[in-house]
């Protein structure tokens, strides 16, 4: 199940975002969601690298959850509810950091980009804490670490706006993935400008045919400058694309033309035929 269908197919009704009342089951929740526990679904990573095409270093990797035999996302989201939903976002949490330092992501200097769902979070200050505990055992920098949430699920704005101003009082980095498919969009741009904005994949297909695309984005683009928001581009996939995506002034790219997703690995960087292939990929 592709990640956005799994979004929109969860409804969940949390203290804090609905108007239900808390009840004793859903601070059992909260309590196996800071212990890590509820989720007991064995769990792996992949990474994918972000590269910035002008340094030819990779700015970030993107963690992406895997069964621990590698299966697709999909099929480890089939095993989320409602009922696991809390632990199982602070077991990827975990287990993104934990993987991450075993590979030495935090010596390249790249960030490690995780996803988290905001409808997971009871409270930020408490649902951060495991983080911030694995992050010091495994020694890997709090300043290299950036998360991001999906634009397409349905979120209470004011809960989201309070995880990511707790986030970046912490001093993490924030990421709104998938802009331009989603619920929030400019209205929650307007209350809150992330560090960066990742442009939605199908804005991004096969772009170098479409003018309308290329319009819209030329726009979104700009407007993402202007606000201090460092851009994205995600899911490129053919030497067109990135082209165009070039053209339009955009330095930051993720996709299968540069690298598919490295199962509990850094995979390496091919770079498009159109730039000289750097001496080191896997610093920034």
């Amino acid at each position: 199940m592709p990640k956005k269908e799994f979004f929109h197919n969860l409804h969940l009704e949390l203290p804090g975002v609905s108007k239900k009342a808390i009840t004793v089951a859903d601070l059992e929740k909260c309590k196996a969601c800071r212990n890590g526990n509820g989720f007991e679904i064995p769990i792996s990573m992949a990474f994918q690298p972000i590269v910035s095409v002008g340094s030819g270093k990779v700015f970030a990797y993107e963690a992406l959850v895997r069964g621990q035999d590698g299966c697709g996302a999909g099929q480890v989201f089939e095993q989320v509810t409602n009922d696991n939903l809390y632990a199982f976002d602070q077991k990827c949490r975990k287990t993104a950091i934990e993987h991450a330092s075993r590979l030495d992501l935090g010596e390249t200097g790249s960030l490690l980009s995780i996803n988290f769902l905001p409808n997971a979070v009871y409270d930020p200050k408490a649902c951060i804490r495991l983080t911030l505990e694995t992050a010091k055992k495994t020694g890997f920098p709090l300043s290299q670490i950036m998360f991001e949430f999906t634009e397409v699920e349905r979120i209470s704005v004011p809960h989201l706006l309070n995880i990511l101003n707790t986030y970046r009082r912490l001093g993490f980095l924030t990421a709104i993935d998938d802009f331009g498919a989603g619920y929030a969009g400019l209205d929650l741009l307007s209350r809150f400008q992330p560090d960066v904005v990742k442009l939605d994949a199908e804005l991004i297909r096969e772009i170098d045919s479409s003018s309308v695309k290329q319009t819209i984005v030329r726009h979104v683009v700009s407007m993402l400058e202007q606000l201090g928001i460092i851009v994205v581009a995600e899911g490129i996939e053919t030497e067109g694309e990135f082209s165009c995506l070039y053209d339009l002034g955009i330095d930051l790219m993720q996709g299968w033309l540069f690298a598919k997703p490295g199962f509990e690995s850094l995979p390496g960087v091919r770079w498009p035929q159109a730039l000289v292939k750097p001496d080191n990929s896997r610093s920034a």
